[in-house]
């Protein structure tokens, strides 16, 4: 998997700053998907069947668009599950703000791209110029 970091372009593995793997663990392991979900299976990390935290979960709910139609409405999930992902970082103080942006730049591309502002007013930019592939891959 490819990843971009403040414009150098990088593969997800080689990354060893806490903040990038705590981001690729937070897209990349499946959170247990909600009862709303359709989806017959619930995946999810068993540890968040029982939370330090009240309500504290790992991962994101991108693979519930596995084998979906990418579509505007996709894309706007995508968004929604991601942003779900890393809302922890704000909770935890480890970040002040998060804006995603996604979009459908063609029939089977999906970019990402998340810019985490930390509360030292510095900022980190991570985009994913084909995330759709790695949900599907």
């Amino acid at each position: 998997m490819f990843i971009t970091v403040n414009n150098k372009q990088t593969t997800a593995s080689s990354q060893i700053k806490p903040l990038h793997r705590a981001l690729i663990i937070s897209l990349f392991t499946w959170r247990r998907k909600n009862d709303s979900d359709d989806s017959e299976h619930p995946y999810g990390f068993w540890g968040d069947s029982y939370p330090s935290a009240a309500n504290d979960k790992i991962g994101s709910r991108l693979y519930l668009l596995t084998r979906s139609k990418l579509t505007n409405q996709t894309a706007n999930f995508a968004k929604i599950y991601i942003k779900e992902a890393v809302q922890w970082m704000i909770d935890d103080g480890l970040a002040s703000r998060i804006d995603i942006s996604v979009q459908r730049t063609d029939l089977t591309v999906l970019t990402a791209s998340i810019n985490i502002y930390k509360k030292d007013g510095s900022n980190e930019e991570f985009r994913f110029n084909n995330l759709w592939s790695e949900i599907n891959g």
